[in-house]
């Protein structure tokens, strides 16, 4: 088993641990369902349940899932050296572990290479939340690495509106990766292409306001919006990245072409301009591509505006 698949499965154990038989299912969805995990890519996994959490039941996750996921850096314990929830945290032991999850076969390092944990995003939906569907969708609880500093000062994630969960949900539809329960579509409701593109659209301000701080991540986002709302389709940043060069004018596929390298490159190679580092960590250098990034940015925020307008 990879670090990766053991990861997978720390991840649907905690979640069967603290709901019990709550849990309607667990689904893998991201690039793992799209066209395989890249050297920085996240494990994925949406957790359906049939009811509202606790903060209790949420601060355990987070405790739980600062030691699963692996940290932006690579500073992260290893799945085997994970302990689980304390019983403090969990008011009531729940029956259930990993046996009944599905098994699944991801891809870890390469011979020779040193295996680290990857970062996690686990989302959590309540079934009736979004089931029958409406927008914008209620998420139960989201970790994701991005805010890692904040949940070790102590914050603990609470439900609300996201319509990010519009195309989450699609993906998890299209991928059709059960970790544990019945097909994604026996608990959860198509979203209506409007919707989905209301949801795609929503998330774009956060992305331009990112574009300093996570520029790969900003850079591909943006281009997979633009792919999304031009053809209906929902692809691997990868393939989004490569419609959009073909279609950008000369002087911005130089931002484009770093953010794909950087995505595809393995971990602890050189990137494009001689920097390295562990899966989750920026292996590229973005200094002398500062000055276009925006005008990158603006030229793919107008064609999605078109787009929306048309």
């Amino acid at each position: 088993m990879t670090t990766t698949e053991a990861q997978v499965e720390e991840v649907v154990r905690l979640v069967r641990q603290v709901f019990g038989a709550d849990v309607a299912g667990a689904y893998l969805h991201g690039s793992a369902v799209l066209d395989g995990l890249r050297p920085s890519s996240d494990i994925d996994v949406l957790a359906v349940l049939r009811r509202r959490t606790t903060e209790g039941e949420r601060r355990a996750l987070v405790t739980a899932l600062l030691e699963i996921s692996g940290a932006v850096g690579g500073d992260a314990r290893r799945p085997d050296e994970v302990a689980d929830p304390q019983p403090d945290e969990v008011a009531e032991a729940r029956p259930g572990g990993a046996s009944d999850a599905r098994p699944v076969a991801l891809a870890d390092a390469r011979p020779g290479e040193v295996s680290e944990a990857r970062p996690v995003e686990l989302t959590i939906v309540v079934q009736d939340a979004v089931r029958p569907w409406r927008y914008p969708p209620r998420c139960e609880f989201q970790y994701g690495e991005w805010l890692r500093t904040e949940y070790e000062r102590g914050h603990t994630p609470e439900p609300g509106d996201s319509p990010d969960l519009a195309p989450l949900i699609t993906m998890v539809l299209l991928g059709d990766a059960p970790l544990y329960g019945p097909p994604p579509a026996a608990v959860l409701d198509a979203v209506p292409h409007d919707d989905l593109r209301r949801g795609i659209v929503a998330g774009v301000p956060e992305l331009l306001a990112e574009l300093a701080d996570d520029t790969r991540n900003a850079v591909l986002t943006l281009a997979r919006v633009w792919r999304t709302l031009a053809t209906g389709e929902i692809c691997s940043k990868d393939a989004a990245a490569a419609w959009a060069l073909v279609r950008l004018p000369e002087e911005h596929r130089p931002v484009l072409s770093r953010a794909r390298a950087g995505y595809l490159g393995p971990p602890g190679t050189p990137g494009p301009l001689g920097a390295s580092g562990p899966p989750g960590a920026e292996r590229e250098r973005w200094d002398d591509l500062a000055p276009r990034l925006r005008p990158y940015a603006e030229h793919v925020t107008a064609a999605i505006e078109r787009l929306i307008s048309g």
